[in-house]
């Protein structure tokens, strides 16, 4: 699996997780140098608390467009952060 933005990939990994339809990309996966931390978190009931990383890519940013659980709750211990995409924003292929 890809994600790319802007024309780059920005994550590739044959051992993405797939939950609720979406890929989480291992950490190790994700080319550091295009991510920022953000300062957004969601709640997830059953997964626990997200945050958020915006990209910068050959001059183009956008907010908030990936998401991972640093401390997921036991039924998604698997995705420990793992990062997804809104795939209406980074093309997963």
């Amino acid at each position: 699996m890809k994600a790319i933005f802007n024309n780059q990939v920005i994550a590739e990994s044959d051992q993405t997780e797939v939950v609720e339809g979406n890929h989480y990309f291992p950490p190790e996966s994700i080319k550091r140098e295009y991510f920022a931390d953000s300062n957004t978190h969601t709640s997830c009931p059953w997964k626990g608390e997200a945050a958020y990383y915006s990209l910068d890519v050959n001059g183009e940013s956008v907010k908030d467009v990936a998401w991972y659980y640093p401390a997921p709750k036991d039924a998604a211990k698997q995705i420990k952060d793992h990062v997804a995409f809104y795939t209406n924003k980074v093309e997963v292929m």
